[in-house]
């Protein structure tokens, strides 16, 4: 899936895209080199999943569901890192405020737009989940089912956080219903015996971090669609308290790995490189507010593996 779209005026056939809320993107090698690599992730997420069922024991049924999930999960992390892409490269507004779709959505995802690819991975996973919940129908797979469309609907509200029209609270709860989405089926391959409700109350440290990734996406809606926080020594504007916050939540995040010590290492490590990866992206936030970069996905990235390192309690 190359990113090649037209740093261009806005798509003349959609009725809500006007120069006020219309803000395309920069085509760019390193963007058309991380929608290839999305485009591979995604088959690489249908390959798994054809091989994590066919060589599950039970009948086809088990099979079935059990490649599903494996292939969700590898979905679910998919869609964060597209929203991340969208985010770092200046596409949040592409497509305008109108939500879900234009009529030539398809050909936009084509031609490498990643808002529009965006919207058609979560359809993706919004499938896959309902295909889930048809194949193996327990309270899980319902559980994740509706944890889609309540992100979904968020994601609407994103737009219009984008847009200077809703509370940046808006964009934090999608980020957060994102991640929880990916915990819905991640706990179950995981821990077969334990729900994702049970596991998020036994599970001390995902407490503090769903709590950073929700003000991470306080964050972003905070400051606005293409605008700086600004150095600072002392918080002064809104935007920098909630920065503020957000870096005393990841230190929350590292200081409760540690209390736990020693059954998350990987997690902790990972939270050590990801806090230096913040102060970069703080910068670079800074220096290009409309689209700070290959970081912001890479921010993403690491956030996504200390919840894979928690949940699947790597070692080294």
């Amino acid at each position: 899936m190359a990113f090649e779209h037209a740093n261009s005026a806005p798509h003349s056939d959609d009725p809500a895209a006007d120069p006020h809320h219309v803000v395309e993107g920069e085509l760019t090698w390193l963007v058309r080199a991380v929608g290839l690599a999305i485009g591979a992730a995604l088959t690489f997420g249908v390959l798994l999943g054809l091989y994590q069922g066919l060589t599950h024991t039970g009948g086809l049924r088990e099979q079935i569901a059990h490649g599903l999930l494996v292939a969700q999960i590898v979905f679910a992390a998919v869609l964060i890192m597209l929203g991340s892409i969208v985010e770092g490269f200046g596409f949040g507004l592409a497509l305008g405020t109108r939500w879900p779709y234009t009529k030539n959505i398809v050909i936009l995802t084509l031609r490498g737009d990643p808002e529009a690819a965006h919207r058609v991975v979560a359809t993706l996973v919004g499938l896959v989940g309902v295909a889930l919940a048809i194949a193996n129908p327990v309270y899980e797979m319902f559980l994740g089912l509706g944890l889609i469309v309540t992100t979904a609907l968020f994601g609407m509200g994103v737009l219009y956080v984008l847009a200077g029209r809703a509370p940046a609270i808006v964009h934090g709860t999608h980020g957060l219903l994102a991640y929880l989405v990916f915990l819905a089926y991640l706990v179950p391959l995981a821990h077969a015996d334990i729900g994702l409700g049970l596991y998020l109350k036994i599970i001390v440290p995902t407490h503090a971090l769903l709590f950073a990734i929700f003000m991470g996406g306080i964050v972003t809606g905070s400051r606005g669609f293409g605008q700086p926080i600004e150095q600072f020594a002392m918080p002064k504007r809104k935007s920098q308290w909630i920065f503020a916050l957000h870096g005393l939540a990841g230190l929350m995040v590292l200081g409760t790995l540690g209390w736990y010590m020693p059954t998350y290492p990987v997690a902790f490590a990972l939270v050590l490189v990801q806090i230096a990866i913040g102060f970069i992206l703080f910068q670079s936030v800074n220096l290009k507010p409309k689209a700070p970069g290959a970081v912001v996905a890479f921010h993403q990235a690491m956030a996504l593996l200390i919840t894979s390192a928690i949940v699947m309690q790597w070692h080294f």
